[in-house]
């Protein structure tokens, strides 16, 4: 029998069962029993939250989603922003988050872009003669880089924004035009993606550049509507390439899921993923173990139909219709 999904907007007694789930009890007897404990117990209280689609679409933020996140933080929750969108960095959220009236700190933010720095940084064991990575991307992917000391050409530099030339050609395929030190190609959204940067990157990954992708997201919400995601910059070099699939460091990637737990200390049994996407958030939440999973409406899933009959993998643990619903 397929896994059934509980409908929480307007059922006030299902919300606080809900939230339960995801509590530790008697925190005064613990003080009291394991002072030391304590710190590490509550955070084990973990929400962790995909922003668009979720929070907000584009500009417009929902309506309930900041008294939501107080009536979260009063219980004693913890709040991780947990996203896919490589174009922004960790600051660049807190500046967005705070802009909407949403109070966060730049270590509540764990972006597709941060994992991917970490990824080459910390886990991939590149040379020092081939360690620098083509980026086709934003600045967000450049700013994470920068953080972790990661060297990169490409994305926003003006010098790879305009039309390929004959020129270009001649020197890509003899590989002049090639920096011999690249050994990554790392493929996030772009907005000012091209022929050229496409071009550059398929030519890097022909001589054995590694590689990666933010993420693999198909869509992007916006503006109350959707437009291409991430995946669709990757597309063509997948194609290119012959199917070689990018190792991907986003939703639903165990990787970040990984770096996530190695950074909050979390009790995975106590964490709850709350996401827009089926294919992405449920299914990060599902696969890393979490023990709970809820969808809401505002974002790419639109109705209960999507997961509900024999044969869907990704189903919630719970929805609603939007995120202030959690209120009652």
């Amino acid at each position: 029998m397929a896994a059934k999904s509980k409908y929480l907007t307007g059922d006030k007694a299902g919300i606080q069962e809900f939230l339960d789930r995801f509590d530790v009890g008697d925190l005064l007897l613990l003080h009291a029993c394991f002072p030391l404990m304590l710190t590490t117990f509550l955070q084990s209280k973990v929400f962790l939250f995909d922003c668009d689609g979720v929070l907000w679409s584009g500009d417009h933020l929902f309506e309930g989603t900041v008294a939501t996140l107080e009536m979260l933080r009063s219980k004693g929750k913890q709040v991780v922003f947990v996203t896919n969108n490589s174009t922004k960095s960790r600051a660049d959220y807190k500046r967005k988050l705070e802009s909407l009236g949403i109070p966060a700190a730049v270590d509540e933010v764990f972006g597709s872009a941060y994992s991917a720095a970490i990824y080459v940084s910390r886990i991939l064991s590149l040379p020092a003669t081939q360690n620098k990575v083509f980026v086709i991307g934003e600045s967000g992917i450049e700013t994470e880089l920068d953080s972790e000391s990661v060297p990169h050409i490409g994305g926003t530099d003006p010098a790879y924004n305009r039309s390929i030339t004959p020129a270009d050609y001649t020197a890509i395929a003899s590989g002049d035009a090639l920096d011999p030190s690249v050994g990554v190609v790392l493929a996030g959204l772009d907005f000012h993606v091209n022929y050229l940067k496409l071009a550059y990157a398929f030519a890097y990954l022909r001589r054995g550049a590694k590689f990666l992708a933010t993420n693999m997201d198909s869509t992007l919400p916006s503006a109350g509507s959707l437009f291409p995601g991430a995946g669709s910059i990757s597309a063509p070099l997948v194609a290119m390439m012959g199917g070689q699939q990018p190792t991907a460091l986003g939703k639903p990637s165990p990787a970040m899921m990984d770096a996530i737990e190695g950074k909050f200390r979390f009790d995975r049994a106590r964490a709850c993923m709350v996401g827009d996407r089926l294919d992405t958030d449920i299914r990060f939440g599902l696969e890393g173990g979490l023990g709970g999973t809820l969808c809401v409406l505002t974002g790419v899933t639109r109705g209960e139909e999507e997961w509900e009959g024999e044969g869907k993998g990704v189903v919630p643990m719970a929805w609603v219709r939007e995120l202030g619903d959690l209120r009652g």
